[in-house]
């Protein structure tokens, strides 16, 4: 079975929660990973930190649409978060501060979609 193949039957077999669980699962390794590598591993602390960014951008992005079904506080929130993990990132670039809020935080993400996912 090619690459091609199993992309597509994974996908149509994932719901769009799923895929976000996934891709958080995948962001926090990374930020995990980075954290325990040597300060001087530059790249591998900002290839982590720039996923998760973007990641967190994208769901801001996706939140400022009102044709979201999120409720507004709810989406409000998420921006609010966005906010913070693209500043608090600069900061761990820094050295001010740590990874372990940004993975805290997408941890928590992870939880509220696994509960939803057993609530639906």
């Amino acid at each position: 079975m090619s690459l091609q193949a199993y992309t597509a039957a994974a996908t149509r077999a994932e719901t769009p929660r799923d895929l976000e669980y996934r891709l958080f699962g995948q962001v926090t390794r990374a930020l995990v990973h980075a954290a325990s590598v040597d300060a001087t591993d530059i790249a591998t602390r900002i290839d982590a930190l720039d996923w998760n960014r973007r990641l967190w951008s994208v769901l801001a992005n996706d939140c400022s649409d009102p044709g979201n079904v999120l409720g507004q506080s709810m989406r409000a929130q998420i921006i609010s978060l966005s906010l913070f993990v693209n500043r608090h990132s600069s900061a761990v670039m820094r050295g001010e501060e740590s990874f372990q809020d940004l993975i805290d935080i997408n941890r928590m993400m992870m939880q509220g979609l696994s509960g939803s996912q057993q609530a639906a």
